[in-house]
């Protein structure tokens, strides 16, 4: 299911295994089609790509992904604007960053959003969690 409106795009996806590729494509497109910059588009897609793997991974039912459009300006003009981009899925215990040894395969998704977003975080919902984060526009 897609659903675009101008400033946001939102999808859910099968917990399946062609989750992840189905997303990033989803989302590399829709960034495209919104000009938005190159360099910004592919660490988007990196760190969609990472949690929703993460969603695939321990929840059982679909999974949410949400882009919204930046704005130039805003309610507070000291903020810039940036990409708000949410991945929900039905659990709701919130993840946990870890330290993963040299050999390990995973545990490398939250920490990549981390050291890559402006900001970001969890939120419980009604029915499991979202994992938030913004990406600050090149050159602001």
């Amino acid at each position: 299911m897609i659903d675009t409106d101008g400033d946001r795009a939102e999808w859910n996806f099968p917990a399946e295994a062609n989750a992840v590729r189905t997303a990033r494509h989803a989302v590399r497109e829709t960034l495209r089609a919104w000009e938005l910059d190159k360099a910004l588009g592919d660490l988007t897609v990196l760190l969609v790509s990472e949690l929703v793997t993460n969603s695939l991974r321990y929840a059982s039912g679909p999974i949410g992904v949400r882009l919204v459009r930046p704005h130039d300006g805003g309610a507070d003009p000291a903020q810039s604007p940036a990409l708000l981009v949410e991945v929900s899925d039905p659990l709701p215990d919130p993840p946990t960053e870890r330290i993963p040894g040299p050999d390990d395969e995973g545990g490398r998704g939250l920490a990549l959003v981390a050291c890559s977003a402006r900001r970001w975080g969890t939120r419980r919902g009604r029915a499991g969690k979202t994992v938030w984060f913004e990406l600050a526009l090149p050159g602001e």
